[in-house]
């Protein structure tokens, strides 16, 4: 009776890895947006958001304190849906994209905070400074997608940060110092 019970555990242990492991993902930048919002003058919010993003998540969903992210944005990608704007805020008043051309996100410590949620804090380079920053995670979904038949992560991201912070302080307070961050993304499964 013994012995069965013995091979049964070992073979529940040598199994486990199998059952929790890390795998890493990449990010699919046809369904990834990074959307921003400042205050404009008090009289509305202005939006835009940031196209060609791409990164990285190492991640074990039943190790979620573990998981390592990495994400690129190219200031190329910025837009705030009016072209003349566009270009000011890539010139050297505002994010200076010929001098800094990317802005990165490397996560430093996850706290689960619920079932399917987290705070990610991380450095956030921008402008050529980098500081930490925490970011508000919700998984969406992790599993098996249904069409391409392989692993994929869905997640929304919110946060917060002051551009003066980052050397950025052109027109405050005009337009605010705080600036909304929201990443919605989907990870592929390599």
């Amino acid at each position: 009776m013994r012995l069965p019970a013995l091979l049964s555990a070992v073979l529940l242990l040598a199994a486990a890895p199998a059952f929790a492991e890390t795998k890493t993902y990449t990010l699919d930048s046809t369904h990834a947006h990074v959307q921003y919002s400042v205050d404009h003058l008090g009289f509305s919010t202005s939006r835009g958001a940031f196209r060609d993003v791409s990164g990285t998540l190492q991640l074990d969903v039943a190790k979620p304190e573990t998981a390592k992210l990495n994400v690129t944005i190219p200031i190329a990608g910025f837009d705030s849906f009016d072209k003349k704007r566009d270009e000011h805020i890539k010139s050297a008043d505002f994010l200076d994209a010929a001098k800094y051309p990317d802005m990165t996100f490397t996560s430093t410590k996850v706290q689960k905070t619920g079932p399917k949620t987290a705070k990610v804090t991380g450095d956030l380079t921008l402008h050529g400074v980098t500081k930490p920053v925490v970011l508000n995670v919700t998984l969406h979904k992790q599993g098996e997608h249904p069409v391409l038949k392989k692993a994929w992560a869905g997640f929304s991201a919110t946060g917060t940060i002051k551009r003066s912070d980052f050397g950025i302080s052109a027109g405050i307070p005009f337009v605010s110092d705080a600036v909304q961050i929201t990443l919605d993304a989907e990870f592929a499964g390599q």
